[in-house]
């Protein structure tokens, strides 16, 4: 199971609207009423989240395509996903929190359907169907999931694909961050329970989850099935991430000397690390396979970017170059996470046709074998995916559909403004 699905996100900080007023002048030739200053409403964004998530879904999908062990090292993605939508959602919950479960959940959910409508529908014309599972009321049960996944999305497996286009046994790749998405919804769910037990014990709230993923780890804890045992292991390596988050929103990390976190947080992810490398860690066997070593390096890397935390309201002058991109990834996060492997899987198959061609195979084999090269042509793709599904995204929070929303548009409307 690849680590998949960023979670969509809101604004990671609040601003209380303010009351200008101007104050009384004496009316004299020489004085001017000068305007009131323009103040932005609404929530601020708080610019340093939205990088990390742009450098998660950028570092997710080279993953996905490349495959390479030590990227998770470098940032573990899915940790910093969690975090983020976490400390979002403690935001939130300063609201009821049945209000704002229904609005995390409808944020949510239309993207899922789009991707359903387009996936099942290409597995049906494929041949899949209830006689696959052998009992038709289970297999149309199941199909629920893909409305409200609590539990994992059914899909089918051995479909022969699209000759040249979409290799074989598509769907298991599409089906690929499906997990994500289900994992996104217990945590939303359990939030309001989780932000009392952090409040009231806080410590033991953040590394329950590690003591939980330890215990699966060596077999004090064992379930039967499938389904159920996959979400509690999901639960146990990234809880303890998105509990943190939380407790980054309340300000329980600030309430901690300085030197806490950057003394205990390298230990816990070298205590990951090591148990990783302890178990044949390499390519094809890394922290995607070993949930416990997974959970250690998270934890311990999103702390110590929680730390760091420098609350960007706006873009630091070497990094506002980067604002439409970051703005657009932000946008459409949950597209674009949704998305990726089937544009990754498109891409290979259409560039490896390249090798049917002799001037290509003869003297460029070293760029049809270069990952570059599919990694931009995934982008493009995903940037097709961006336009033609992710207004469902903006439907779900009940905003005006834009084709890219790159921030372009608001910065040319508060220009003419």
């Amino acid at each position: 199971m690849s680590t998949p699905y960023y979670p969509p996100s809101p604004s990671s900080s609040s601003q209380k609207a303010v009351d200008v007023t101007v104050p009384l002048v004496p009316t004299v030739p020489e004085q001017q009423e000068q305007p009131p200053a323009v103040r932005p409403k609404g929530p601020v964004r708080d610019r340093y989240f939205d990088l990390l998530r742009a450098l998660a879904l950028f570092r997710v999908v080279l993953y996905h395509l490349t495959g390479w062990a030590w990227l998770p090292l470098v940032f573990p993605s899915m940790g910093v996903m969690f975090a983020l939508a976490g400390n979002l959602m403690a935001r939130s919950l300063k609201r009821p929190a049945a209000q704002v479960i229904k609005s995390r959940i409808r944020r949510l959910l239309p993207p899922l359907w789009v991707l359903g409508v387009v996936g099942v529908t290409g597995m049906v014309v494929q041949g899949w169907g209830p006689s696959d599972d052998g009992h038709p009321g289970w297999w149309w049960l199941h199909l629920t999931y893909w409305i409200l996944p609590l539990s994992d999305p059914p899909y089918a497996e051995g479909l022969p694909g699209v000759h040249g286009y979409l290799a074989e046994n598509w769907a298991v790749d599409l089906a690929g961050p499906l997990w994500y998405i289900r994992a996104y919804l217990w945590y939303v769910l359990l939030s309001p329970f989780l932000l009392k037990a952090l409040r009231a014990l806080p410590v033991a709230t953040v590394f329950a989850p590690i003591v939980l993923s330890a215990a699966f780890e060596f077999g004090y804890i064992t379930l039967p099935g499938e389904r159920f045992p996959s979400a509690l292991t999901d639960f146990s390596t990234f809880g303890a991430c998105w509990i943190l988050g939380m407790a980054h929103q309340e300000g329980l990390l600030k309430q901690l000397p300085r030197y806490v976190v950057p003394s205990v947080a390298p230990a816990i992810a070298l205590l990951g690390l090591w148990y990783a490398t302890k178990h044949d860690f390499s390519q094809g066997n890394d922290l995607d396979s070993m949930p416990f070593a997974q959970a250690l390096w998270s934890l311990g890397t999103v702390m110590i970017l929680l730390h760091v935390s420098p609350s960007w309201s706006e873009w630091p002058k070497r990094l506002k170059r980067f604002d439409r991109p970051i703005t657009l990834l932000n946008s459409r996060a949950v597209t674009i996470y949704l998305w990726h492997n089937t544009c990754i899987v498109v891409a290979m198959t259409i560039w490896d046709r390249l090798w049917g061609i002799d001037l290509m195979w003869q003297h460029f084999s070293w760029l049809l074998e270069s990952p570059w090269p599919v990694l931009v042509f995934a982008w493009i793709l995903i940037g097709s995916c961006i336009v033609w599904f992710g207004w469902a995204e903006d439907l779900a929070a009940k905003r005006r559909p834009q084709l890219w929303p790159d921030g372009s548009r608001a910065k040319s409307g508060s220009h003419r403004a």
